[in-house]
């Protein structure tokens, strides 16, 4: 399966094994499944790769957050490119294996930073922990060698994330497989929060967009998206382009 790449890393905790493989140019981090965890360009690690992971950063075009959550921290990209979007911001991660920690920050350039604080724990846990109104941005991107985690598509963790956003906030989530729009999940999320948007990316991940505040779409040639490409080049006016509203 990995015969096109290095194995430069593996080791295993409980929770089973976790490779980081070399490519050309980019960097995988792996739980020894068909699919990516992390991917860098080891030349710019704080430039997310993945489709998925740009669009998750959508919400910078609406929102300069002084503080963000990240639920599932994996090879840290998008922590890094959080701490270099914005340079004021302090950003909290959330990682359930300190194995997978060791490797971020030995192998994915997680960066050393007073602005950046993880906590190894549950997310359901640390969620809980949370301040009320504590963060700007919650990213949750909750996976483990195969599938999501199942807390990620609870009605409970809608609920909690709310609690702990403040009156402004977003909630990022990404799905490899998105939950009915028919269903209790969307209607918990429509219950506490103003706009709901979503993105499809090529690889059929779907990120669902929960702003406090009701939003009004951007064009894809408004000046915070020009500003954004060169402070971080991933193409957001083409992304935007492909947000639509959700309306259940």
């Amino acid at each position: 399966m990995f015969h096109k790449g290095e194995i430069i890393h593996h080791s295993r905790d409980k929770l089973g094994s976790i490779l980081v493989i070399d490519y050309r140019k980019h960097r995988v981090l792996t739980f020894n499944s068909v699919f990516e965890q992390s991917k860098i360009d080891r030349r710019s690690p704080h430039l997310p790769v993945h489709e998925y992971n740009r669009a998750m950063l959508l919400p910078a075009a609406f929102n300069n957050p002084q503080h963000v959550t990240v639920l599932g921290l994996g090879g840290g990209v998008m922590a890094g490119a959080l701490l270099h979007l914005y340079p004021e911001c302090q950003v909290h991660a959330v990682e359930l294996r300190q194995a997978v920690l060791d490797v971020a920050k030995g192998y994915f350039g997680l960066p050393e930073s007073e602005r950046l604080e993880v906590t190894i724990a549950d997310a359901r846990v640390a969620l809980g922990r949370l301040p009320d109104a504590g963060t700007d941005m919650i990213f949750a991107d909750l996976y483990n060698a195969d599938r999501m985690s199942p807390a990620q598509a609870q009605r409970q963790f809608v609920v909690d994330c709310s609690r702990a956003l403040s009156r402004k906030g977003w909630l990022v989530l990404n799905y490899h497989r998105a939950p009915d729009p028919d269903g209790p999940y969307f209607r918990q999320l429509q219950k506490h929060f103003a706009t709901l948007l979503v993105f499809k990316s090529k690889t059929n991940n779907t990120i669902v967009y929960a702003s406090k505040q009701p939003v009004e779409m951007l064009a894809p040639k408004a000046a915070q998206l020009a500003s954004l490409e060169k402070r971080l080049p991933i193409d957001w006016s083409r992304l935007i382009k492909r947000v639509s509203q959700l309306r259940l």
